[in-house]
């Protein structure tokens, strides 16, 4: 369900009455529940997909209870994790793969090229499939107890609230919340879900899509403006992304929250990073998780000599840019973060030691590095994100800006404004109570009216879904 839709406005509601209707006794009946609300609503987008999720979970659930069982465990690991990224690959990267192919042979003369596929991707493949991927490694590395009951697995693999974009929650998390008794309601945990609810609303519909009219315009289109114009519309985009995709995750979590249950924070203020080192430990922190879990580790961690290190960190955001789509873009995008990372780690410079004003230095320099890497992710190819840098740095251009409506200006820097200032206030003073957590009743009730009125007036409503969703 897209949270920024009417459908989730009419639809909620009703979900939390039905929910709460169900006596605290029949856990089972509210996660069955739960489990048919999940499939309905993905249902809603393209019914026939519905089947690729419910066959990576029955693969991945039959594999964990017979890695426990198998005399070769490490065979039916094997089989379960081909079997569960199958669906994946067919649908996300058949036609990269074998376009890819077809213009290498045809380098050296030979002809090769299978028709490609018109079908749209299964939405949140990406998301459930590593979930439940991450589960079967944790039952094969004694992390996890296999799950038994199903429709318990069912319901972890397709939860709702994040199965479009995330979290991608840790098994050892979600699932003991599934099997105990939840109360009737929690009013304090409700109360909180709703304030992350609606500060990831605003986030959503009032920075992140209304910076999108200026970003995407320019950005689609860069030929026909100036160097000035596409930099700021880079900039931008890393604005509209980070509030796109935290917004969305703060709404999962939200939801969760008014449900009962705790969900896997993701974001965490990544523009204050001090290195890119430092912003992947802030951003999407549920697949740096499971990248440093899942990959990064096994392949040896930094429990091994120098050059293994620096070669099992480019591996691990290698994966990370292919997770993100099939394209050389994403690729070269995850190449740039684990090469940023590497030059770090050899520098000594993923953390700050440098006094306040050091910091401010790397803070702008991260985030620039962060930007010019968000170049190479918005873009359709590599050829146009090459286009928009070099647009950037022609300086024969003339330095005006692309005249954007006067309204959208000034609503655009008061939605970026206060998401910054909310930001630091956060990043610096965390034992502080501003805003929705204040100790005054009165200044919270303002916070409270003040983002609602600004979602309702001048939220921009209607817009696509998630950016994340396509992943």
């Amino acid at each position: 369900m897209i949270f920024n839709s009417f459908n989730f406005i009419v639809l909620f509601p009703l979900i939390f009455l039905l929910y709460y209707a169900i006596p605290v006794r029949y856990n089972r009946g509210r996660n069955l529940f739960l489990l048919l609300v999940s499939y309905l609503l993905y249902l809603q987008w393209k019914p026939v997909y519905a089947l690729v999720l419910l066959g990576v979970t029955v693969v991945t659930w039959a594999a964990a209870l017979a890695v426990n069982r198998a005399k070769h465990p490490k065979r039916v690991l094997t089989i379960g994790v081909l079997l569960s990224l199958l669906p994946l690959v067919f649908f996300k990267y058949f036609n990269f793969i074998n376009e890819s192919v077809g213009e290498a042979l045809a380098i050296v003369g030979l002809n090769c090229h299978l028709t490609g596929l018109n079908w749209a991707i299964p939405i949140g493949i990406s998301f459930f499939t590593f979930q439940a991927l991450g589960y079967l490694w944790d039952v094969y590395y004694k992390r996890q107890e296999a799950e038994r009951d199903f429709l318990t697995y069912a319901l972890f693999v397709s939860f709702f609230p994040s199965i479009l974009s995330g979290p991608i929650n840790k098994a050892s998390l979600v699932i003991p919340q599934l099997r105990q008794l939840r109360p009737y309601f929690d009013y304090n945990k409700a109360v909180g879900g709703l304030k992350i609810l609606l500060w990831g609303m605003f986030m959503k519909v009032v920075v992140a899509d209304r910076v999108a009219l200026y970003a995407d315009t320019v950005l689609s289109s860069y030929e026909n403006y100036t160097g000035l114009s596409c930099l700021v519309a880079s900039l931008l985009y890393t604005t509209q992304i980070y509030a796109d995709f935290a917004g969305y995750s703060l709404m999962a979590i939200g939801v969760g929250k008014v449900l009962g249950f705790e969900l896997t924070e993701n974001f965490r203020r990544p523009y204050f990073a001090v290195s890119v080192t430092d912003f992947w430990h802030r951003w999407h922190i549920s697949l740096s998780t499971w990248l440093k879990d899942y990959i990064y580790i096994p392949l040896g961690g930094s429990r091994c000599s120098k050059l293994r290190n620096y070669w099992n960190i480019f591996v691990t955001f290698l994966v990370s840019g292919i997770w993100h789509g099939a394209n050389w873009t994403f690729i070269v995008w995850g190449c740039m973060h684990g090469i940023c990372q590497i030059v770090e780690k050899m520098l000594g410079q993923q953390k700050c030691n440098y006094g306040r004003l050091g910091k401010i230095v790397k803070i702008c320099i991260t985030f620039l590095i962060v930007n010019f890497a968000w170049i190479f992710f918005r873009m359709p190819t590599l050829t146009d994100a090459c286009g928009v840098i070099e647009r950037i740095f022609d300086f024969s251009l003339p330095m005006t800006l692309y005249k954007s409506n006067n309204t959208n200006t000034v609503l655009c820097l008061m939605g970026i404004s206060i998401l910054y200032i909310k930001d630091f206030f956060d990043e610096y003073s965390p034992e502080k109570r501003y805003f929705f957590d204040s100790k005054k009743r009165w200044i919270r009730w303002c916070s409270y009216l003040v983002i609602f009125m600004l979602i309702m007036l001048t939220g921009v409503f209607g817009a696509d879904q998630f950016i994340y969703a396509n992943f």
